[in-house]
C-alpha cells in the first residue's frame, strides 16, 4: 500500500503553527516556554514530523539556555548538521536525517558533557515517548 504525502496545509494542521513554521521555516521557539525544556522523565524525543527516534532522555542535560539540550543523537545517523550563516552568525543546524525538519542548533560548549556538544533543540520540533 502507498502511502500518501502530507500537504503542507495537512501537516500544518497535524502539528500546529509553531511547530510548521520552526520545523518547515528555521523558526525558533521562545526560550523556556517549551513542554520538554524541563522533562526529567526517562524516554525518546522524536521528530514531530516523521517520528524519527533523535535523541534518549539519558542523554538530555539542563544547560540553561531555554531550549531542551542533549550531547548526543540517538544515532549518529538520526539528525544531519548543516552550516548555517544566517543572522549574521556561524552556527550549526540540526535537521532530522529522515524528513530534513529543522530542529535547531548544536554548539561546542558543553564542556562538561562526554561528547562537548549541546545539541540545542526547539521542543516543538519533538514529541516524547515516555519508557513505559
Amino acid at each position: 500500500m502507498e502511502h500518501k504525502k502530507e500537504t503542507k496545509d495537512e501537516l500544518r494542521r497535524r502539528i500546529g503553527d509553531t511547530a510548521y513554521d520552526v520545523t518547515q521555516n528555521a523558526g525558533s521557539e521562545m526560550p523556556f516556554t517549551g513542554k520538554h525544556n524541563s522533562t526529567k522523565d526517562k524516554g525518546t524525543f522524536k521528530c514531530m514530523v516523521c517520528g524519527q527516534e533523535l535523541f534518549d532522555s539519558k542523554t538530555k542535560f539542563d544547560s540553561g539556555s531555554g531550549w531542551p539540550s542533549f550531547y548526543d543523537a540517538y544515532k549518529p545517523d538520526s539528525v544531519k548538521l548543516l552550516p548555517d550563516g544566517s543572522h549574521f552568525s556561524h552556527r550549526t543546524e540540526v535537521r532530522c536525517n529522515k524528513c530534513d525538519a529543522h530542529l535547531g542548533h548544536v554548539f561546542d560548549d558543553a564542556i562538561d558533557q562526554p561528547t562537548q556538544k549541546r545539541f540545542c533543540i526547539n521542543s516543538v520540533a519533538l514529541d516524547f515517548k515516555k519508557e513505559q
